[in-house]
């Protein structure tokens, strides 16, 4: 009877081990990936505008990518981007196997958290992701994908409730048409360069790239612009007035 309850508890000692050697799910390990980011968890607290204005105040240039580029499965998405581009090819070289390899390495590669950024040239009628593709992102913890191109399967997409953002929705593939060029290098996405680290922060107001080496910066004084609207609001409530708020606040 004592050899048996050991025995017993010998099994039962080497389940619970199992279950603690198990991978948290993916939900799980993109909130582990996030926290262990502070950057990336400042964001998530900004507002997509204020990040816009931030990166033009700090750095000069545009941030924000082109207004075409709108949300098809909805959902605020912020993450270190990674990158694979897409091009024109004659049949022979755009294969199945050809015509997604990179974009597919890329999201096979993914840390949970990360945004996948695919650009096509010349691909607003191509669809750079579908059903399949946004199946593996959903299970890598990918916190969204963004498209210089096309989305199908949409219905399917919003089914796995992954974030996506294209230019375009269409129903047609790039197998025999286009041909993938590489992946994890800079990209031109929707009117802005996009290197592989820098942080996408993308919600109903649009997508904005956030250069990874003045991260830090940008982050602060979207953090200050949030702050100093959040006092305007009463303000006005109580004033009635928004050209008061103007001049009190010097912003508008």
């Amino acid at each position: 009877m004592r050899e048996f309850s050991f025995l017993a508890s010998v099994v039962l000692g080497l389940s619970l081990l199992a279950g603690c050697s198990q991978a948290p799910p993916p939900a799980q390990q993109e909130s582990i990936a996030q926290a262990a980011d502070p950057l990336i968890d400042g964001f998530r607290k900004t507002t997509v505008a204020s990040v816009c204005d931030a990166v033009d105040q700090i750095t000069g240039k545009r941030g924000f990518m082109n207004h075409d580029l709108r949300p098809r499965v909805p959902g605020k998405v912020v993450g270190r981007a990674k990158t694979a581009y897409l091009k024109p090819a004659p049949p022979d070289q755009a294969t199945p196997q050809l015509s997604v390899r990179h974009s597919v390495e890329m999201i096979d590669t993914a840390n949970p958290g990360e945004v996948g950024v695919i650009v096509i040239e010349d691909g607003l009628n191509v669809a750079g992701l579908g059903g399949l593709m946004g199946t593996a992102a959903k299970a890598r913890g990918m916190a969204g994908i963004i498209l210089d191109a096309g989305v199908r399967d949409v219905e399917e997409l919003r089914g796995l409730e992954l974030p996506v953002y294209s230019r375009s929705v269409v129903p047609s593939s790039t197998v025999g048409h286009f041909a993938s060029v590489a992946n994890g290098i800079p990209v031109e996405c929707a009117g802005i360069t996009v290197s592989p680290g820098d942080i996408i922060v993308a919600g109903e107001d649009g997508v904005v790239r956030v250069p990874k080496d003045r991260a830090e910066e940008v982050l602060k004084r979207a953090q200050e612009i949030d702050e100093r609207e959040t006092k305007m609001v009463p303000y006005i409530q109580k004033e009635k007035s928004l050209t008061g708020a103007i001049k009190v606040f010097d912003r508008i």
